[in-house]
C-alpha cells in the first residue's frame, strides 16, 4: 500500500501550498504544481477533476473533486486508480513545529486496479521500468508521518496476474487504517465482498517505519472469508513480500476459497481435503515465493497429519517435499465388491462404475515420506506403513517399503498414472497373510480362507473401477497352509456322486493349497491347483473372470482311502456362474470318458497278463521280447523235430 501514501503526500503538498499561499495564489494553481511533482516522480498521471478546496480552520485541510491515476504503460486495463473525492486533513500546530500529523484521510468510492505483468512485474511500484524518478532513497520518502485515520468507503479492489491469470474482485470495499506513532504499528481493519461470500481482516503491522521503509516489521492478522479463517503472527517485508510466524487457517472448503481467490479449485481425494482442509504450525515465505511449514499440522478431512512441508512455485508446478505422521489415514472410497455372495452395485458384474477423477494429479509434484500407524486405501487396511510417495507431471508412485497387513507383512510398489487417461499398476508382495479379508478387500471375494503368501503383477486402465477391472492384466502365485474353501464340499461331493453339496454353510478343509495364475483382459487363467487334505487331493485350472466377476473352472478330485480300506472314485467338478450364486455340477461327460479309459486301460492290462502268460514271459522281458523268444523256440523245436526224422529215416 505504499503507493496510496505517496498518494496521500500529493494532498499534504496540496495543503501545505493552499496554507502558505492562500491568499496570494489561486488554489487550482496549487493543485498543478503538486500534481506536475506527482507526475514527475511517478510516472503516471493523476487527474484531479473540480474545484480543490483548501481549509484553513478548523482544521487544515483541502477536498477534491474525481481524482484519476493512470496505469503502468505496459497496461491496458485502464486507470489505475478512480475515486468520487479525496480528502485529506491536518494538525496545524505540528505542521508548525515541522512534524507531519494526518487527523484524517479519505477515499469515496475508489475503483482500484492491481494488476502483475506477464514478466512479474507490479503496477503499484513506481520508478524504474515502471516510469517516474521515485526511488527509496529520494528526498522525502522516508519523511516520519502519523496518521489518525484514513478510511475507504463504499470501493472495489481488482487483481489481475497476467502470468497465471489469477483475478481477484473485491467489492463493497470498507477500510480503516491508524498509525498513532511513525516508528509504532499501523493498525487495519477491512470489509468487503467477493464472490458472494464476507471478507473481513483486521491487524496490526508493528514498527511501520521499517516497514515501510523497505525493512522487516512484527505482522498480526486475522482474515475470515464465508467460513474460511485464517490467522498470521510473525514478522514480514514487502521487498521483496516475505515473512514468517505462526499461521492456523482453518479453510473449509478449499475449493470454494479457490474458486473466490481466482486460482483453480484443486480436486483433492475424499480422506485428503475433498471437504476440508485446516493448516497449523510456524510457516516461512521466502522472497523467491517459496513456502516452508515446521511442526505443522494438517487436518484434512478427518485425518490429522504432522511433520514439516516445503512447496516450491518456481518450476513448472508447485512441488511439495518432506515428511508426515499420521495415526489413521483414509483415502478414497472403496470401489469393490462387498465381499462374498453380494457384490456391489452400480457397474458391470457389481464393481463400480462411478467415473475416477485423476485430475489433482496433474496439478503438482510431490516427494513425501508418510509413516501412518492404520492406513486404509479404499478397502485395503494397512498398519505401520513407512512409504514415499513420489508424483511428477500426473505420475505417482509409492514405495510401500514393508507394513503389517492381515496378520502379515505387504509390500511392494503402486503407480497410479494420470498423464494420458488413468491407470493403476504395480507389484504386491504379501507373506503370512489372512487371505479371506485381504481379497475380500481387494476383491469383494471372501470364499478362500487361508494363511500364506501371494505375489501378484499387475496393471489396469479406465475410467472407473468396473473398466480397470475388465482390463486388468497381470501374473502372480497364492500358497496357503491349512484352510477352507467356502461354499462346496467336495469329500461329500466323491462320496455321494452328487452335485448338490453347495451353499454358504457348506466347505471344503484343506491342509495346503497352491496355484500360479496369470490376467488377461480382465480374466484370471490357472493351470496347476493343487490341493490337499487328510480326505482329498484335487487339481484344478480354468477362468476366473475378474472383470465379469464369474467362474468357468474345472476341478479333478480324488478321494482318499476311507475307513473301509476302499478308493474312492476320482470326479471331475465344472464350477461355473456368477460369485455371487455359481453353479456346480459333476462333468459327467469327463467322468465317462476317464471310466471309459479305465475300462479300455484294465483290458489292455488283462490282455497283457494273458499274453505274458501265454509266453512264459520272463523278469525285464517285454512282450515283444517274450513272443520273439517264443517263436524261435517253437521253430526250433520244430526244426529239430523235422531233422530227428532225417536222422531215424537214415
Amino acid at each position: 500500500m505504499r503507493w496510496l501514501f505517496r498518494l496521500a503526500g500529493v494532498l499534504v503538498a496540496l495543503v501545505v501550498f493552499g496554507f502558505a499561499a492562500l491568499a496570494l495564489i489561486p488554489s487550482d494553481r496549487v493543485a498543478r504544481l503538486a500534481v506536475e511533482r506527482f507526475e514527475a516522480v511517478t510516472g503516471r498521471k493523476l487527474t484531479i477533476e473540480g474545484a480543490v478546496k483548501p481549509s484553513l480552520w478548523p482544521v487544515l485541510g483541502v477536498e477534491t473533486g474525481r481524482v484519476t491515476l493512470s496505469n503502468a504503460d505496459w497496461s491496458d486495463e485502464g486507470p489505475m486508480l478512480v475515486a468520487d473525492g479525496m480528502s485529506i486533513k491536518l494538525d496545524l500546530a505540528a505542521l508548525t513545529g515541522g512534524a507531519v500529523r494526518i487527523t484524517g484521510f479519505e477515499l469515496l468510492r475508489p475503483e482500484i486496479l492491481l494488476e502483475r505483468s506477464e514478466e512479474g512485474v507490479p503496477n503499484w511500484v513506481f520508478g524504474g521500468s515502471n516510469g517516474g524518478t521515485a526511488s527509496a532513497d529520494m528526498a522525502g520518502a522516508d519523511q516520519p508521518f502519523t496518521l489518525d485515520l484514513a478510511v475507504i468507503r463504499e470501493g472495489s479492489i481488482g487483481y489481475l496476474d497476467h502470468s497465471t491469470g489469477q483475478a481477484v474482485q473485491l467489492s463493497a470495499v470498507d477500510a480503516e487504517l491508524r498509525l498513532p506513532d511513525y516508528a509504532g504499528p499501523l493498525s487495519v481493519a477491512v470489509s468487503a465482498e467477493t464472490g458472494g461470500q464476507a471478507l473481513t481482516l483486521e491487524g496490526s503491522l508493528g514498527g511501520f517505519g521499517a516497514l515501510y521503509e523497505g525493512g522487516v516489521a512484527p505482522v498480526a492478522f486475522t482474515a475470515r472469508l464465508g467460513d474460511a479463517a485464517l490467522s498470521f503472527d510473525g514478522r514480514g517485508g514487502g521487498d521483496p513480500f516475505a515473512a514468517e510466524g505462526d499461521v492456523e487457517a482453518r479453510l473449509g472448503d478449499l475449493a470454494a476459497v479457490a474458486g473466490v481467490m481466482g486460482l483453480e479449485p484443486p480436486e483433492l481425494p475424499e480422506g485428503l481435503g475433498a471437504r476440508s482442509v485446516a493448516v497449523a504450525g510456524k510457516v516461512t515465505r521466502s522472497g523467491a515465493g517459496d513456502w516452508y511449514l515446521r511442526g505443522g499440522t494438517l487436518t484434512l478431512d478427518d485425518t490429522v497429519l504432522r511433520g514439516d512441508l516445503d512447496l516450491a512455485m518456481g518450476g513448472e508446478r508447485p512441488r511439495v517435499a518432506g515428511t508426515l505422521a499420521a495415526a489413521a489415514l483414509a483415502v478414497g472410497s472403496g470401489g469393490g465388491g462387498s465381499g462374498g455372495a453380494g457384490g456391489a452395485g452400480g457397474g458391470a458384474g457389481g464393481w463400480s462404475d462411478a467415473p475416477l477423477s485423476a485430475e489433482g494429479l496433474r496439478g503438482l509434484d510431490l516427494d513425501l515420506g508418510l509413516a501412518v500407524d492404520d492406513l486404509r486405501l479404499g478397502e485395503v487396511r494397512l498398519q505401520g506403513v513407512a512409504a514415499r510417495v513420489t508424483l511428477e507431471a500426473g505420475r505417482m508412485v509409492a514405495d510401500l517399503g514393508r507394513a503389517s497387513a492381515y496378520g502379515g507383512a505387504l509390500g511392494g510398489q503402486v503407480v497410479v498414472n494420470a498423464r494420458k487417461g488413468l491407470s493403476v499398476g504395480g507389484r504386491v508382495d504379501a507373506l503370512g497373510v489372512a487371505l479371506q479379508p485381504f481379497l475380500t478387500d481387494v476383491a469383494g471375494y471372501d470364499r478362500l480362507i487361508g494363511t500364506g503368501d501371494l505375489t501378484l503383477d499387475f496393471v489396469a486402465a479406465g475410467g472407473s473401477v468396473a473398466e480397470m477391472m475388465r482390463r486388468v492384466d497381470g501374473q502372480g502365485r497364492v500358497s496357503l497352509g491349512p484352510g477352507e474353501v467356502r461354499g462346496i464340499d467336495i469329500p461329500a461331493m466323491l462320496a455321494t456322486l452328487n452335485a448338490g453339496q453347495v451353499g454358504p454353510q457348506e466347505k471344503t478343509v484343506f491342509d495346503s493349497l497352491s496355484a500360479s495364475f496369470e490376467i488377461q483382459q480382465g480374466d484370471l487363467f490357472n493351470q496347476d491347483l493343487k490341493l490337499a487334505s487328510p480326505y482329498v487331493r484335487a487339481t484344478g485350472a480354468g477362468r476366473l473372470g475378474l472383470g465379469a466377476r464369474d467362474f468357468d473352472y474345472r476341478v479333478k478330485a480324488t478321494a482318499l482311502q476311507g475307513e473301509d480300506g476302499v478308493d474312492r472314485i476320482a470326479v471331475p467338478i465344472w464350477i461355473t456362474g456368477p460369485w455371487e450364486a455359481p453353479k456346480v455340477a459333476l462333468d459327467v461327460e469327463a467322468l465317462a470318458q476317464e471310466r471309459l479309459g479305465e475300462q479300455a486301460k484294465a483290458a489292455e492290462e488283462e490282455l497283457r497278463r494273458r499274453a505274458a502268460e501265454e509266453l512264459d514271459q520272463q523278469e525285464g522281458e517285454s512282450l515283444e521280447d517274450a513272443a520273439k523268444r517264443k517263436l524261435q523256440e517253437q521253430l526250433d523245436e520244430q526244426a529239430g523235430k523235422v531233422l530227428e526224422q532225417l536222422l531215424g529215416g537214415n
